[in-house]
């Protein structure tokens, strides 16, 4: 199981490879904290209001982190709340 640093590090990692596709479409997301194995991350850009958003944080942010860091439970943003 990955702490401190070690998982900062590759939540960021699974987080770079997500944000081209979010990119794309005119928006961005930031890690702010991991906290009890759920990854926060705010939103920026199109993706702020955007229908499409919770899909993506959910089927695809948090899908590609669960299967590369199995210890995460889940993905939050305050944009989502």
């Amino acid at each position: 199981m990955l702490d401190g640093e070690a998982l900062i590090e590759r939540v960021r990692e699974v987080l770079a490879e997500c944000r081209p596709m979010i990119q794309q479409d005119g928006g961005d997301l930031h890690l702010l904290d991991i906290k009890d194995d759920i990854v926060h991350v705010a939103l920026s850009g199109n993706c702020i209001g955007c229908p499409s958003s919770q899909a993506t944080l959910k089927q695809g942010i948090e899908k590609r982190l669960r299967l590369r860091i199995p210890q995460i439970k889940g993905v939050a943003s305050p944009q989502l709340q």
